[in-house]
């Protein structure tokens, strides 16, 4: 894609959700939840080579069906009861993750909905679409709260800060805001070092902002009291379209279009690791709450699970029929969430 090719706005695809039955789990995956409900040990290891076991299935646990369109992105609660889906259809949608009902639709937004992330007390969700526009959402309520504009351009990512203060937003104008969520004023405008945004990702401290660029085929770490870029980090050979930091704050994660994430130590800029298994773009990344496991997902329609220390792929879910565009990891640690271009949201159990 060159930078002429930008398109602001694109038709509205009708979208229903139904329901689908709880599928079954394969009784022959073992797992093990650890003290406080973190995951200490995912699946079986092979004891000698130091590569994983062979996979084994894994059936979803619960498949949410579009008849139409594609899921752009999903997010979930801090409680890890519900599922927040961004849809082609312009809306949000709320699901609960335990039974697949629908709970709510959110309208307001004028075109794709690109980007969704709830506040850190779980009452607020904030939303990013090619109508250039922010919205902030009332959950209890369904109502919208604030629509927040100063974009040009689609706004591709958002990111609430750690204290639930500040959201960060950042949009094919090559631009990240920082906007001030009770007066819903611009604090900051960070540019001129910026790309095409794809992707956001706060530190757990919240002084650290990390940003992905389009063309430029990098990170940046921003100081977020300064607005100024700390480091860059390169390595990958294509464009890099999503960034998660762990919860611990020393490591990065990126994944890119070259079929590769890259584990970043956040202090130095160096690349820890290369984790190599997809065959396809890299669309989304997200670590585990304890830190140990990264997930992502990708234009092969897998979804893999990664052990961070060893460095490799310990296990993959196949069952979506199309490319991936986004994953999560539910805050309790037991589940993951996938959707994508097969319109499907499918949840994956990561402990039984």
């Amino acid at each position: 894609m060159q930078r002429s090719d930008i398109a602001t706005g694109r038709a509205a695809m009708s979208v229903n959700f139904t329901y689908a039955k709880i599928k079954l789990l394969t009784p022959t995956v073992f797992l093990v939840l650890g003290v406080g409900g973190v995951l200490s040990s995912q699946f079986p290891l092979a004891a000698s080579s130091g590569t994983a076991a062979p996979n084994k299935p894994v059936s979803d646990i619960l498949t949410l069906k579009e008849d139409s369109g594609s899921v752009k992105a999903v997010a979930i609660s801090p409680d890890g009861n519900t599922i927040a889906s961004a849809s082609t259809d312009n809306t949000i949608k709320l699901w609960n993750l335990n039974t697949g009902q629908k709970l709510r639709t959110l309208v307001g937004h004028t075109n794709w909905v690109n980007s969704i992330a709830f506040s850190p007390d779980g009452n607020t969700l904030a939303s990013g679409s090619i109508d250039k526009t922010v919205k902030l959402w009332n959950l209890s309520t369904g109502e919208e709260i604030r629509t927040l504009k100063g974009h040009s351009l689609s706004v591709q990512s958002v990111a609430f800060s750690p204290d639930g203060n500040t959201l960060a937003s950042g949009s094919w104008d090559q631009t990240i805001k920082l906007w001030d969520l009770t007066t819903g004023e611009v604090i900051r405008t960070l540019e001129g070092e910026c790309d095409i945004i794809n992707s956001l990702a706060f530190s757990p401290d919240g002084n650290t902002l990390a940003s992905s660029n389009h063309f430029e085929k990098n990170i940046k770490v921003w100081n977020v009291s300064t607005g100024t870029v700390t480091r860059t980090l390169k390595g990958h050979t294509d464009i890099v379209n999503s960034v998660a930091i762990s919860p611990d704050g020393k490591t990065l994660a990126s994944g890119s279009w070259d079929g590769t994430i890259k584990l970043w130590n956040l202090s130095t800029g160096r690349e820890n690791s290369t984790l190599k298994g997809d065959t396809n773009r890299v669309w989304s990344v997200a670590f585990s709450p304890d830190g140990k496991s990264l997930v992502s997902g990708g234009w092969d329609g897998t979804v893999r699970l990664w052990n961070v220390s060893q460095k490799q792929e310990i296990h993959s879910f196949t069952g979506h029929t199309n490319k991936i565009w986004a994953v999560a990891f539910n805050p309790n640690g037991k589940t993951i969430v996938s959707a994508g271009k097969d319109s499907t949201i499918k949840v994956w159990p990561v402990e039984q």
